[in-house]
Parts: C-alpha cells; structure tokens; sequence
C-alpha cells in the first residue's frame, strides 16, 4: 500500500462553493483513521482567465448580467449561498467581495506548494475574497497574505513582480481539461476516484476510506457521483 494518499483538488478563490467544500473534506479527514497520511495538493482553475475587473463592478450587477437576471434574483442567490456556508462554519460577505482576476493568486499559490503552505494559502485567499472583502489581485494584498502564512516577503515579491509559475497554473488547468472537469471543487484520490462539487462529508470520507483500503492506485479516474454537486463552473455556481 503507498504511504501516502494523495488528494488533488482543482478550484478557484473566486468560487464560494470551493471553500465549502475545502470545509468539507476537512471534516471528513477529522473522521479519517489514516489523516496523517493524506495530502492535499491544490490546483489551479480559473472560472473565468479572461476577466478584468473595472471600479464600478460590483457582484449584484456582475451576477445580474451574467445569467441575464435582475439585482432581486442575484440577491437571493446571494443569500442562499451564506446561509449554506453558514452549515459549514463559513461567514460569507459578498456586500464586501471584490471582483478580480485570480491569475496571480494562482501563481503565489504554486510558491507557496514549493513550500509546503499551498493549504494555509489557500485558506487565507478564499477568506481574502469570500470573508474579508480584499483584492485577491493586488500585490501588495497579495504580499501580505503570503508573509503571513510563512513566505519570505523578498520571494513572494520575486514572484509577483514576474510571470512566475504562470506555466503551472496553465498546466493545472490544461489537466483539467483533459479529465473532463467543467466544475470546481473537484477532488482527485490518488489518481483512481473523483468527486464533482462540494459533496457531504459522508461521501468524502466513505471516498477516502475505499481509496485506502484498495491500495496500489491505478493511473485511471472514476467519477464517483453520477450527479454533481454544489460547485461552479464557467457558466456560474449551482
């Protein structure tokens, strides 16, 4: 049996439903005998690379627009999302979110995996964006978020002033796009199972628990829900 269990996760800052389901794969390794022994690798995928945010964008009106709504609809969408991130301990402010291209963060995310921090990064990026209300784009944010999970300010502002790792986070999303995935959160077990969206915990750690048992890992991915769940793709969040 490998040591270790490797779990790859494709999503994007911008997505709600990513850090609801980053909540929910952490409850089910908490209920994982072998947790110890699972790895989290993040990687990268952009719900939309070609977005340039202006002054005046603000999420009523971009989610308004994007699926041809009015700003009543886009606010109960809204509010359906934060009361369900609620149920995962999750404070969402989308009053405060602004909009941004997620191209860097992806890059400091690549520093930070090189570094072993690419989950506390990860975590402080969704709540950058999804919590706090900050340009996950801006470099100096972006700096600070990076010093404060333990990345030395002269390397991240290396990497931030360059293109750095900007081929990595293309390879990350060109995989995407040969497995198939339309949606993020997607979760990939050691290269044999996947899950679309932000599953309950149950299926997670039921996932986890198969992945182990079975041992000596086969290079080929398996879907294990026929059904999505909660995720965002290209053309929004369901």
């Amino acid at each position: 049996m490998e040591n270790t269990l490797k779990v790859q996760i494709w999503s994007d800052v911008m997505c709600p439903f990513c850090y609801i389901g980053k909540r929910r794969i952490e409850g089910a390794l908490a209920q994982f005998e072998h947790k110890d022994a699972v790895e989290i690798e993040w990687k990268s995928f952009q719900l939309d690379a070609s977005f340039k945010a202006s002054p005046d964008d603000n999420i009523i009106d971009h989610l308004a627009a994007k699926y041809g709504k009015d700003k009543t609809w886009a606010q109960e969408m809204i509010a359906n999302m934060t009361q369900n991130a609620k149920k995962s301990g999750l404070d969402f402010h989308f009053e405060k979110a602004i909009l941004a291209n997620s191209h860097n963060a992806h890059r400091l995310l690549h520093l930070a995996k090189k570094y072993s921090l690419g989950n506390e990064l990860k975590e402080q990026l969704l709540k950058a964006y999804l919590t706090d209300g900050k340009d996950v784009n801006n470099l100096e944010t972006l700096s600070s978020l990076g010093q404060q999970v333990g990345l030395e300010k002269t390397i991240v502002e290396e990497v931030l002033h360059s293109d750095a790792y900007s081929e990595e986070v293309k390879k990350d999303i060109a995989m995407a796009q040969q497995l198939g995935i339309q949606g993020v959160p997607f979760f990939v077990f050691d290269n044999k199972y996947a899950i679309s969206g932000a599953q309950p915990e149950e299926v997670f750690l039921q996932t986890l628990e198969t992945t182990w048992k079975e041992g000596n890992f086969t290079p080929k991915v398996t879907l294990i829900n026929t059904t999505e769940g909660d995720s965002c793709g290209i053309e929004g969040c369901d």
